[in-house]
C-alpha cells in the first residue's frame, strides 16, 4: 500500500494494536509505519495522514536524509552502498553493494564479519612471533583507540571500526598490539620489534591518524 506525500509515492504499513493514540514514524527504508488502534478504520487513516502532510513530509525528508547518510559504508579500505530489503534472507555484497534485510541484520553480519577476519589475520601474524602467551581477543567499538593489549590479564581489544580500513592497517594494528607482549611500552625497544615485522609502521600510523 502506498500515500502519496507532496510529490512522493511513500509506502505505507498499518500495525494494528490496543493503543489508544495512533502513532506516525518512518524507518530506514523509509517507510510509514503508523500504529493505530484495531479499530481504527483504514479511512479515517487515510484522513488523518492527509490532515498531517505538511509535517509528515518533513519528517519523510529527514529520515530520507539520515538513511542516505548511514547507507555509505566502507568494508576493508573499499567503499560500498548498503540497500536494505525485507525480502533479502541473508547479507551479502555484489558490485559495491552491500544486501541486507534491515540494520539489525546488517549489524549482526558486521559483527562476524570482524571475528571472522580479525582471527583470521591473527592466525596468520603469529607465524612472525614467538613465545606469545595464549590471549584472549576481545571486540569493540573505541573512540580513541584502535587496538589494547592488556598484558597483564592477556587480553587484546580490537576496534570494531578497523574492518573498514584495509587489510594492512589491518595487520600494522594487530602486531602493534602483539608487540607489547615484548615490551609493555612505545619504548625503541618496543618500536623495533614492530619493525622488524611491519617496516612501514609509520606510513601505517599516520594513515590511521588521517583516515
Amino acid at each position: 500500500m502506498e500515500v502519496q506525500l507532496g510529490e512522493y509515492n511513500i509506502p505505507l504499513e498499518i500495525i494494528r494494536k490496543n493503543n489508544k493514540n495512533i502513532y506516525f514514524r518512518f524507518k530506514e527504508d523509509n517507510t510509514l509505519y503508523v500504529t493505530a488502534n484495531r479499530f481504527t478504520s483504514e479511512k479515517t487513516i487515510l484522513k488523518l495522514i492527509k490532515d498531517s502532510e505538511k509535517s509528515l513530509l518533513r519528517l519523510y525528508k529527514q529520515s530520507m536524509q539520515r538513511n542516505s547518510n548511514n547507507k555509505e559504508f566502507s568494508y576493508l579500505g573499499e567503499p560500498y552502498t548498503k540497500v536494505f530489503d525485507q525480502n533479502i534472507k541473508k547479507v551479502y555484497m555484489d558490485n559495491g553493494m552491500i544486501y541486507a534485510k534491515d540494520e539489525k541484520q546488517f549489524d549482526n553480519w558486521y559483527k562476524k564479519e570482524c571475528k571472522r577476519i580479525f582471527i583470521e589475520r591473527i592466525n596468520l601474524i603469529l607465524n612472525n612471533f614467538n613465545d606469545i602467551p595464549k590471549f584472549s581477543l576481545r571486540i569493540r567499538k573505541m573512540k580513541t583507540r584502535w587496538g589494547v593489549n592488556n598484558v597483564t590479564k592477556k587480553i587484546i581489544t580490537l576496534n570494531s571500526e578497523l574492518l573498514k580500513k584495509d587489510v594492512t592497517l589491518i595487520d600494522y594494528v594487530i602486531i602493534h598490539e602483539l608487540c607489547h607482549f615484548y615490551e609493555a611500552n612505545h619504548s625503541k625497544k618496543f618500536w623495533i620489534q614492530v619493525e622488524k615485522r611491519y617496516p612501514y609502521y609509520k606510513l601505517a600510523r599516520k594513515r590511521l591518524r588521517v583516515e
